[in-house]
């Protein structure tokens, strides 16, 4: 039976690298894994004065994330760091505090960027704080990819099928790692 993941892509943007690499991995995962890719564009900034009656978006967010069977998150990294709408995002998903979304599910991270890190400094702020979350983390194999559009084929497609191969391993070992 398929496992289902929660996608979080901490990327607004219509032409994001980081949600064209949630499609790609949804379309290589497809029979391994069901993707459920969650937008973050109407979920407003944290507030504890919203969190006893939280916004519809949170509601369903959060609904969705205890729903998954893990959590992928797929970030950018932006001036050496983590995206303020991932974190926003894990800001709601782990409140009321002791009764987040994220306590003991399985997650991974990925992340695709043009910089020469890929998106390593944004992955390593997030891995703790996610562990924190108590959180299962995987922590073999990591995905900071360096590149750009070029990453992609004109369908979306992961181009170059070495990367492709890539990652149906990294989903092929989070499926595992969720079971």
């Amino acid at each position: 039976m398929e496992k289902k993941a929660a996608v979080l892509v901490g990327s607004l943007r219509r032409e994001s690298l980081n949600r064209k690499l949630a499609l790609a991995l949804e379309d290589i995962g497809s029979g391994l894994l069901n993707f459920d890719i969650i937008p973050l564009d109407a979920v407003p900034l944290f507030n504890e004065d919203l969190e006893a009656t939280p916004p519809a978006a949170v509601l369903d967010m959060k609904e969705r994330v205890r729903a998954a069977d893990a959590t992928l998150f797929i970030t950018p990294e932006y001036n050496r760091g983590l995206p303020a709408v991932m974190k926003n995002a894990v800001d709601w998903c782990s409140r009321p505090t002791g009764k987040g979304a994220f306590t003991g599910k399985a997650g991974a991270i990925a992340g695709i960027s043009p910089g020469a890190i890929g998106t390593a400094l944004a992955q390593s702020q997030l891995k703790p704080i996610l562990v924190m979350l108590g959180m299962r983390l995987m922590g073999q194999p990591e995905v900071y990819i360096q590149g750009g559009p070029a990453y992609f084929d004109a369908s979306g497609k992961v181009a170059d099928p070495k990367n492709r191969d890539f990652l149906a391993l990294f989903l092929k070992r989070f499926a595992v790692w969720i079971g």
